[in-house]
């Protein structure tokens, strides 16, 4: 993939695949928690035959109310930070784990656009969280360009690079 193009749909299923196969080499289970993709991530990952092996669960949460519930983010957290905040993500990558059999989790959520964005958040901040079952949370932080549909296919990929990262 060219640096300056936005993945595409073979892009990301090609990672996808790579992730599927390494999680499955290590008899990892992944579940998924998606503001701002919306299902993406999951979309990407049944997509494959037999991921079933591999895969547990996505949780698409873009009100406050479903983090709360289906994620367990604290009420505190997203009044105090906001959706998209170090602090939400963390909370979501961690629910996604302890609401699921699964032992490997990211957890996604942002501002695509095209509103929606602040001076301090713009359109294209996007939060992802990474976590394996007993270990830390880690959360990055990007500033995608494009449109809607570019920083959405961004951050798919970015978080689908992070989970080849951490089954490693």
């Amino acid at each position: 993939m060219s640096p300056d193009a936005f993945p595409t749909d073979d892009d990301l299923h090609a990672l996808a695949l790579r992730v599927g196969a390494a999680l499955q080499d290590r008899h990892l289970m992944l579940a998924t928690a998606e503001s701002c993709t919306g299902g993406w991530i999951a979309k990407m990952i049944t997509d494959i035959p037999g991921c079933s092996a591999w895969f547990d669960c996505g949780m698409a949460a873009y009100s406050y109310e479903a983090k709360q519930a289906l994620l367990g983010v604290r009420p505190e957290t997203l009044v105090e930070h906001g959706a998209v905040s170090r602090e939400t993500v963390t909370e979501m990558v961690s629910g996604a784990l302890v609401n699921s059999g699964a032992s490997i989790a990211v957890a996604v959520t942002g501002v695509a656009g095209p509103s929606g964005g602040t001076p301090d958040k713009p359109v294209g901040t996007v939060w992802i969280g990474w976590k394996r079952r007993g270990g830390y949370p880690r959360a990055e932080v990007f500033h995608f360009g494009g449109d809607r549909d570019a920083v959405r296919r961004q951050t798919v990929a970015a978080a689908l690079e992070g989970l080849l990262a951490l089954a490693a």
